[in-house]
């Protein structure tokens, strides 16, 4: 329920606030007065946009607020609209939200019959969604759905598929010349880096076997340096015997002799590693390393990338060999799909055609108790909407025959405004007697539901109206006192001007300060007082 609505700096309106109660909330007025302005502040506050032209001159922002008290406790939105950007914002207890959002709990909060509802009744997508909502089965409509997703699901795949070899196909005999001369190097992975490594081995145990071979050189020479140590050590010995102070001396000769001795036999071994020998001959690497940057040059991609690159193309040359099977394994699904989307269907639209039969008594009971003839006829006439070859949708489109003799047409044909006011009226009455949680049902807003009808019409509309603000609350914008005479709280909305500045106020009636507006309302003077006079008895 909506128990406080409160506008600020919005048009005419510089701050207004009303609260509401359950049951029926009658809003009148002069014609321009603002009262329909107050129901798209409704609007906005639900998600609509609004012009930023709207924010009162002078004001940096307008503000929508409402309290709605639910089930699950107080839920006040707050909507915010800025006269410099445009941009609005939204605010759930307090909490930034977002309009989508709000969008989403507006459905559960308003449901507002206006214009705009009349057009939306119009339509025939609008029209199938209420025969839908008075389907006895809702499951059916959620089957539907998932079963139409699964196939939808299994035909994207299949596009993609599709697409995927059809661009495939014709990089084919290009992919294959790559494939051939991939194939004739055959690159293997970080394979450059391998070569350059053992290329540099190579090298390097050609510069060591020089090296040896010149120690060794030095070692066993003209002077060799061994057959130089042995000399001196013996030298060594003969001192150190005459002169013990020598004695370290000779020492240190005869350890370095043997030192050296010990050299010259692991150089005449040379390293361990010399013993194992490389495959390839520093020829073999180079002519290799030739071939794979001939590769790079002509594919224009790093060997790392040819090596991806290799793997992709057998990937996709497989893929084409493949997907003759893969496409047989989709149409066997697709097979599946549609067949148990067609089971669902042929139940829908079954139970489709039986809930409209019962739908349309129903509508015309009470549209000949909102005064239509006793004549009146509704029916729908179905059209076949074809979801997936031999899938077909049937979608239920209102006609109807206000008068004997005629053709039966579409609602945009012939109904007028206040008869498709009086249409959503007797749709939203059916359509809530089902619920039992008052608290749970949405506020209903009905913006001049009354026009284009009086007399009997006029109390038939209102004893409905009052019927079904006693099942859930309701705004009413009337401009007749017998339906303003019927609401539980009575708000009169009127313009001021003062110093030449133009306002819109909102005032809660009591009293003789309803009587006084029935009065108005019919017209004024003496009759208008005594038609005021017996609505209030």
């Amino acid at each position: 329920m909506l128990e406080l609505l409160r506008i600020r700096n919005l048009a005419l309106i510089e701050d207004a606030e009303l609260e509401f109660s359950p049951g029926l909330n009658a809003l009148t007025g002069e014609t321009g007065a603002g009262k329909s302005f107050i129901m798209r502040a409704v609007d906005f506050l639900m998600g609509e946009r609004m012009d930023k032209k709207l924010v009162r001159p002078g004001a940096e922002k307008a503000t929508v607020e409402a309290l709605f008290v639910l089930p699950e406790g107080e839920t006040v939105i707050r909507r915010e609209l800025s006269a410099d950007t445009g941009r609005s914002r939204v605010f759930v207890n307090d909490a930034l939200s977002s309009q989508p959002t709000i969008r989403d709990m507006g459905t559960r909060l308003i449901i507002h019959t206006s214009q705009h509802g009349q057009q939306k009744l119009l339509s025939p997508a609008f029209q199938s969604e209420i025969l839908d909502s008075f389907l006895p089965d809702q499951t059916l409509l959620d089957e539907r759905n998932d079963r139409l997703a699964v196939l939808h699901d299994v035909l994207e795949r299949k596009q993609r598929l599709s697409e995927k070899f059809d661009d495939l196909n014709k990089q084919r005999e290009f992919l294959e010349y790559q494939r051939k001369e991939i194939d004739s190097v055959d690159p293997q992975p970080d394979e450059e880096n391998e070569l350059e490594e053992r290329k540099k081995i190579i090298k390097d145990r050609e510069r060591a076997g020089e090296c040896l071979q010149n120690a060794l050189n030095l070692l066993h020479g003209e002077v060799g340096l061994l057959d130089a140590m042995t000399l001196l050590n013996r030298e060594m010995e003969i001192v150190a015997r005459l002169f013990p102070g020598f004695d370290e001396d000779r020492e240190a000769i005869e350890e370095l002799r043997m030192r050296l001795h010990d050299m010259d036999s692991r150089l005449r071994r040379g390293p361990g590693d010399f013993d194992d020998e490389d495959s390839m001959s520093l020829d073999d690497i180079e002519a290799r390393l030739y071939e794979l940057a001939k590769l790079k040059r002509k594919l224009r991609r790093g060997l790392d990338e040819i090596v991806d690159m290799k793997r992709e193309i057998d990937e996709s040359l497989s893929f084409l060999d493949a997907c003759a099977l893969d496409m047989k394994v989709l149409n066997r699904e697709e097979d599946a799909a549609a067949a148990a989307l067609r089971e669902t269907l042929d139940k829908l639209n079954k139970a489709r055609k039986k809930a409209a039969g019962e739908l349309a008594i129903r509508i015309v009971d009470e549209l000949t108790d909102l005064g239509f003839s006793e004549h009146v006829k509704v029916h729908f006439e179905f059209d076949a909407r074809e979801l997936h070859p031999g899938c077909e949708d049937m979608r239920g489109r209102l006609m109807w025959v206000p008068n004997p003799g005629q053709p039966a047409q579409p609602l945009d044909r012939i109904a007028s405004g206040g008869e498709l006011s009086r249409f959503l009226l007797a749709l939203v009455t059916m359509r809530g007697n089902g619920e039992v949680d008052k608290d749970a049902l949405p506020s209903l807003i009905f913006d001049e539901v009354d026009a284009g009808i009086g007399g009997l019409t006029l109390n038939s509309v209102g004893a409905k109206l009052r019927a079904l603000a006693d099942r859930q609350q309701m705004l009413l914008i009337t401009h007749w006192p017998q339906l303003a005479r019927k609401a539980d709280r009575h708000f009169l909305i009127k313009k001021e001007v003062i110093d030449n500045v133009t306002y819109t106020r909102c005032e809660r009636l009591e009293g003789d300060e309803i009587k006084c507006e029935l009065a108005r309302m019919a017209g004024g003077g003496e009759q208008g007082a005594a038609l005021a006079e017996k609505l209030c008895k």
